[in-house]
Parts: structure tokens; C-alpha cells; sequence
């Protein structure tokens, strides 16, 4: 068997062999921009899918004969809203994350320990 790198699995791993490389301040502000974007996108389809929710809660009281059609359709657009919700706050929580990195490797931030 030859020695190329082989990927097992879904998450690489870095190597032993590979030099950590240090971020620099255009990286922090990237991720930050990134994690961002993602926030609003999130935001977004929480907006959304409750609006379908509402739309479906609306359906279900105007079309009794399909009323638990709607019914289902309308939970699972509530079930859609907060998975959204829920990947907002992540992806608030991780945008925080980075900017108080950037600031830790701009040496404004000191860790008291006590």
C-alpha cells in the first residue's frame, strides 16, 4: 500500500506533521463576516417558516375537509422555525466567539485568573 494520505470517515484530522499555522487578523475577520452571514440567513428562515406556519394555522380554519393536513404542515413548519432559531443563536454564539479571539490575539483582552 502506498504512502498517500488517505480520509476516513467524514471530519479530517489534522497531523501531527503539519505546523500550526497562526491566524492573522484578515482570518478572524472572515470567520467573523462568515458566521454573520449565516446568522442573518438563519434569522431569515426562522422568519420564513413561521410565516408558512401562520399561513397553514390560516389554511387549516378556511378548509375543514383538509384541516389535518394543514394541521401536520403547520407543526412541521414550526418544528422548521425553531431548528432555524436554534442555528441563529449557534451561529450568534460563534460569531461572538471569534470576534473575542481576534481581540485575544490583538492583546487587548487579558484573562484574570484571579
Amino acid at each position: 500500500m502506498s504512502e498517500e494520505k488517505q480520509h476516513h470517515g467524514l471530519f479530517h484530522h489534522k497531523n501531527a506533521d503539519e505546523p500550526d499555522v497562526p491566524k492573522t487578523a484578515d482570518d478572524y475577520e472572515k470567520e467573523e463576516k462568515e458566521h454573520k452571514h449565516k446568522e442573518h440567513l438563519a434569522e431569515l428562515g426562522t422568519v420564513a417558516a413561521g410565516a408558512i406556519a401562520y399561513h397553514e394555522k390560516h389554511k387549516d380554519k378556511k378548509d375543514p375537509e383538509h384541516a389535518h393536513k394543514h394541521k401536520i404542515e403547520e407543526e412541521i413548519a414550526a418544528t422548521a422555525a425553531v431548528g432555524a432559531g436554534g442555528f441563529a443563536f449557534h451561529e450568534h454564539h460563534d460569531k461572538k466567539e471569534a470576534k473575542e479571539e481576534e481581540k485575544e490575539a490583538e492583546g487587548k483582552k487579558h484573562h484574570h485568573l484571579f
